[in-house]
């Protein structure tokens, strides 16, 4: 299978607004629009590919800023690895030099336009968190959980996955109201585990373990999982995330319409004594099969994030690293 190295470019005017270009007819994927850019030539940097690009696409001269992601992704007889750079000044007037129609969007307006699958990853880290804390258990102290939780608000989590295993019920639904009015607080996103009941009755979302990912995954629409989703599939809370170790459970992921998921262990961590991670390559592997937003866990932490973003990850998941 070849392979095919493309440069891409966010580039934002004076209102914040990023340029997209549309491909066209004669081309895969002909109609989609995707970031500018081209193929990398034999012996090019990437910058050079990116400067030649933009030059010869949109007639632009342009200073290739800070390196955003770099998404693998499958295609039919190809793989494609797609590097996405920021493009802070240029000089010149952008304009369609290959025919090309050109639009000027809003960063949260992204996701409305249809995309060849490597660039929907890029839309993500645009407009998304790059860290999703994961809670500890509470202990036996419920104030001082709920105090942690709200000193990692003030750090700057706005993605929350509420997460304590074997606690009391009764106990862990007083604590998931006042950690999701908490989040709320601080406009934070939060999502409960595994447990679809109550996060409908708090208004949460919902995170899969991969168990019920694909229980849930191979079921009929209105098929009744106790304790996964009261109701159906159609009952499921927003935002969807998954945790996936497999490439089935990518897939199932995506076909089940999750926001995003959780692909790990990547590295040795204490939580999975004596079992190997899948390491950066198989996060990789496992990045090329879909297109949803990937957060990347298992011993990893804040100064992960650079390689984290380089194999195609939106950022990092983790439990100590963002638990004060």
């Amino acid at each position: 299978m070849r392979s095919i190295e493309v440069l891409a470019a966010v580039i934002q005017d004076t209102r914040g607004r990023i340029l997209l270009t549309r491909r066209t007819e004669g081309r895969d994927l002909a109609g989609r629009w995707e970031f500018p850019g081209g193929k990398r030539e034999p012996g090019e940097t990437p910058e050079a590919a990116l400067v030649r690009e933009l030059d010869e696409e949109l007639g632009i001269q342009v200073e290739v800023g800070e390196h955003l992601i770099t998404v693998p992704q499958r295609y039919p007889g190809k793989r494609l690895t797609l590097d996405v750079r920021r493009v802070g000044q240029w000089t010149g007037h952008p304009r369609g030099m290959e025919g090309q129609a050109m639009v000027w969007v809003p960063p949260h307006k992204l996701a409305s336009y249809e995309m060849p699958p490597a660039d929907r990853p890029v839309v993500a880290v645009l407009d998304h968190p790059d860290r999703y804390l994961v809670t500890p258990p509470p202990a036996d102290d419920d104030p001082a959980w709920l105090d942690a939780l709200g000193r990692a608000l003030e750090a700057g989590i706005r993605l929350v996955q509420l997460r304590a295993p074997g606690l009391e019920p009764a106990r862990w639904d007083r604590l998931v109201e006042q950690a999701a009015a908490l989040c709320g607080q601080w406009g934070a996103r939060v999502l409960v585990n595994g447990d679809a009941e109550l996060a409908q009755r708090h208004g949460t979302g919902l995170h899969l373990p991969a168990r019920e990912l694909m229980a849930l995954a191979g079921a009929s629409p209105t098929e009744d999982l106790a304790g996964v989703v009261p109701g159906g599939r159609g009952a499921l809370p927003r935002p969807l995330a998954a945790s996936c170790h497999r490439v089935e459970e990518v897939r199932a992921a995506k076909a089940l319409g999750c926001d995003f998921a959780v692909v790990g262990h990547v590295a040795d961590t204490p939580s999975h004594p004596g079992d190997a991670p899948i390491g950066w390559d198989g996060f990789a592997r496992l990045r090329e099969e879909v297109d949803l937003p990937l957060f990347a866990i298992g011993g990893l932490g804040t100064g992960d994030h650079g390689t984290a973003r380089r194999h195609g990850a939106q950022g990092i998941a983790a439990i100590r690293a963002f638990w004060p």
